[in-house]
């Protein structure tokens, strides 16, 4: 992990095109604002973790969808 110190007003840039710019410190928490392009997907990282269950929950049902289909398919063959 890279750790780089920046005061207000200061700003890293990632890969040429997204830019982190720290716009306010309170206490223990820091404003942040991030400059990219519309392509590149920015979530807080606890978002990121629900998404990804989120994800993982929709395939199963998908898949649970699926294999009801099928077989419900092969009832009607059957009569």
């Amino acid at each position: 992990m890279l750790i780089l110190t920046r005061k207000i007003d200061e700003s890293i840039v990632i890969a040429d095109d997204i830019i982190v710019t720290v716009l306010e410190i309170s206490g223990e928490r820091v404003k942040i604002g991030i400059d990219a392009p519309r392509s590149v997907t920015i979530l807080r990282h606890e978002l990121q973790e629900q998404v990804r269950q989120e994800s993982i929950e929709a395939a199963a049902a998908a898949a649970d969808l699926e294999g009801i289909t099928r077989q419900l398919e092969e009832i009607s063959d059957q009569d």
